[in-house]
Parts: structure tokens; C-alpha cells; sequence
């Protein structure tokens, strides 16, 4: 049995976040039976369950701030090496998402390997672009990446872009990498267009099928929502635009206020969290289109979400978004006035125009991002030392 234990997601079942959509669909998804997930979750307690054939152990943090992700991840990861010493397995692997205990990873690292074990890190985006930190964290994610590298037997990039910028960075340490994107599933909502939890979502957010923007992803500054509302807001467009986030009443929501105005347009709605998955789908497959604003990950789920179920996609036009979207989406730039441009270009554009594109996205996850094909990938990885 290959044992292969997963830290750095919140866990799963998932609700928002990259990794824990990554994880979710790489458990769901598991072929080879050789293999044995085990998953850290957050949480406020202590325990264990099994969901979708994983073995998820919860680990309690305490609120610390920006401190509570590395203590997270120290814990998990002390929590595998106590569980290997119990039950011994041969060249386990600890897949650590995203560099934020580079500083530590050299002891870990000693205490796995004479375990037999192998420390595997996918690297995520730039966090230390992340808007949110402050200059003095922002190096420690610099620090904590370098030293995470260092210590890696082998990194997993996301993205193509994400690779080169490991290599030509790194170079000096030679770090081994490999690039296994995301994969996600194509398939269309099982509910029907007349179901009653779709019917009732839509008509408490007052939403017609098809006259609406949207815009999914966490709600923090680098995935650049102010741009995105103001925009909006100078785009002509009679659509709404319905933003599925996890808003809180915090900072950033009251600057976004303040400096947009954006409760004084109605077209704008803060529709909240939805963590059905098929409702999810049926929202994405009925938008007009999508507006897909991140900047400093890698290759980002909800991206590729987008890919298979809505017909237009605007994307920021940064490299990683690029690589993903292709010739299959439209891009916009960050210069004023740009995407306001390209919303009102789009909202001319006929049924078949964006059907062209719908089939043009859809084959692009199709040949390169089913989950599917991105589990098998990762079990071969897994399995290189076996």
C-alpha cells in the first residue's frame, strides 16, 4: 500500500479555496487501489472520519493570525510522522501544499526520511505577492519558499509558468520538478432547469437565466475585485453581476465601498457562499459570462470550473490565465476602462459567437484538464518509488 498524506488544504469536503478543490477531485477520483489518501482538515476539534475512501484527520488550531496556516502545517505534518512511527509504510509520501513552514522543513524532513518517507511540496502561486500581507510576512513567504524548495524531493507545479519560474529561481539547488495541472469535470448540472432548489436560489437572488455576469473566487484584494466592480459599473451593460464569495463585513469589503460606490448600483449583488455543487454548476452553465480576475496563483480551479460550464469567459490577462484559457476565452487588462470595453463588446455578441467559445472551452478541459487524466497523473507520481 502506497500511503500518501495531503497537508496545507483546509480538507475536505471542500467548500472554497484551490486546494480544496484539488483535493477533493484527486480523492474522488482515485483508480488505483495501491493508494491510501490520508487528508489534514482544519478544524476546532480533534478527529477522524473517511470521505470518499480517504482517511481525513482533523487537527485543532488555535486563532493566531497569519501564524494559525504555519502552525496548521507543522501540526499535520507532526501528525503523519506520529502516525507512520505507529504504522510503519514503505516510502510514504507527505505532499505539502504550498512553501509556509520553509523554516522548519529541514527537521521535518530529517525525522521523514528516516521513515522512509519522501516530502513532495506543490508551491501554489506567489504568496508573498499576495496583497493582503504586510512587507515583513510577505518575506517570510519569500524565505519560507527558497528553504521549502531546498528541502523538496519533488515539486509539483500547477502550472507550466509556475515550473519555469521554480527552475530559473532555483536553479542552484537542481530542483526536481514536475507539472500536474488540475483537472475538473465537464459534465452538466444534474439539476434541471426547473428544479426547485435552482428555481428558488435564482429567484431570491433575482436572476434570469443568462442575463448575468459572474465572478466566483475567494474575496481578497489580489483576485482584484475592485477592478473588476468598477468596471463593471462604467460598462453599459443592462446584466447584473452576481459575486459568489465568502464577503465578510471586513476591511476590505468596507474599502470596496467606499472607493466603488457600488451599493448605489443595482445591478451589483454580493450573492454569498454556495457550496452545492450541482446548484454551483447550474449558476456557472446559466451566466452570460465570466469574469476571472486572480492574479498570483497557478493554474486556479474555479478557471477551469468556468472553462466547462460557462460559454464566455473574460479572464485577466496575466500568464497563467493564458496558459489555461487560450484562444478558448477573452482577455482583459487592467488599464482603465479596458474590461468596461470588453463587457459591452460582449454583451453584442450573438447565441452562436459565444457558443463558439463554450466548445472551444470545453474541448480545451476535455484534452487537458479532466479530472480524470490529472488523477492518473498523480498517481504515477506517487508511485515513481514504489
Amino acid at each position: 500500500m502506497q500511503d500518501v498524506f495531503i497537508i496545507g488544504s483546509k480538507g475536505i469536503p471542500a467548500r472554497y479555496g484551490g486546494f480544496e478543490t484539488f483535493v477533493e477531485q484527486l480523492t474522488r477520483c482515485k483508480m488505483n487501489r495501491e493508494i491510501k489518501y490520508h487528508v489534514a482538515c482544519m478544524a476546532d476539534k480533534k478527529d477522524e472520519y473517511t470521505y470518499q475512501d480517504a482517511r481525513c484527520f482533523q487537527i485543532k488550531v488555535p486563532s493566531i493570525g497569519p501564524a494559525k496556516a504555519v502552525y496548521y502545517d507543522i501540526a499535520a505534518f507532526l501528525h503523519c510522522l506520529s502516525y507512520l512511527k505507529e504504522h510503519p509504510s514503505k516510502n510514504p509520501v507527505v505532499y505539502v501544499l504550498a512553501c509556509r513552514i520553509g523554516p522548519f522543513a529541514g527537521f521535518l524532513k530529517r525525522r521523514l526520511k528516516r521513515l522512509g518517507g519522501r516530502l513532495y511540496i506543490n508551491p501554489d502561486g506567489h504568496e508573498w505577492m499576495r496583497a493582503k500581507w504586510n512587507k515583513p510576512i510577505r518575506r517570510y513567504w519569500k524565505f519560507s519558499e527558497r528553504l521549502m524548495v531546498k528541502r523538496a524531493d519533488l515539486i509539483i507545479c500547477d502550472s507550466k509558468n509556475m515550473e519555469r519560474y521554480m527552475k530559473d529561481t532555483y536553479k542552484k539547488y537542481r530542483p526536481k520538478t514536475t507539472f500536474i495541472a488540475y483537472g475538473v469535470d465537464v459534465a452538466a448540472s444534474r439539476l434541471k432547469d426547473t428544479d426547485k432548489r435552482a428555481a428558488e436560489w435564482f429567484a431570491e437572488k433575482g436572476l434570469a437565466f443568462g442575463e448575468y455576469y459572474l465572478i466566483v473566487g475567494r474575496f481578497v484584494p489580489e483576485n482584484n475585485y475592485e477592478t473588476m466592480i468598477r468596471e463593471f459599473m462604467k460598462s453599459k451593460t443592462k446584466k447584473k453581476l452576481a459575486i459568489i464569495t465568502n464577503v465578510e463585513e471586513n476591511d476590505f469589503f468596507e474599502k470596496l465601498k467606499n472607493q466603488t460606490g457600488f451599493l448605489k448600483d443595482p445591478r451589483i449583488l454580493f450573492c454569498g457562499t454556495v457550496y452545492e455543487e450541482e446548484l454551483m454548476k447550474k449558476i456557472r452553465e446559466k451566466a452570460y459570462a465570466y469574469i476571472h480576475g486572480h492574479e498570483v496563483g497557478g493554474t486556479n480551479p474555479s478557471l477551469l470550473e468556468a472553462l466547462g460550464s460557462t460559454a464566455l469567459n473574460l479572464l485577466l490577462d496575466v500568464g497563467f490565465n493564458r496558459e489555461v484559457g487560450e484562444k478558448a476565452a477573452l482577455y482583459w487588462k487592467k488599464t482603465p476602462g479596458n474590461l468596461a470595453l470588453l463587457i459591452d463588446r460582449s454583451d453584442n455578441f450573438s447565441q452562436e459567437e459565444r457558443m463558439v467559445y463554450g466548445n472551444l472551452a470545453k474541448q480545451r478541459i476535455l484534452n487537458h484538464y479532466s479530472k480524470e487524466k490529472i488523477a492518473k497523473a498523480y498517481e504515477d507520481v506517487f508511485l515513481w518509488e514504489k
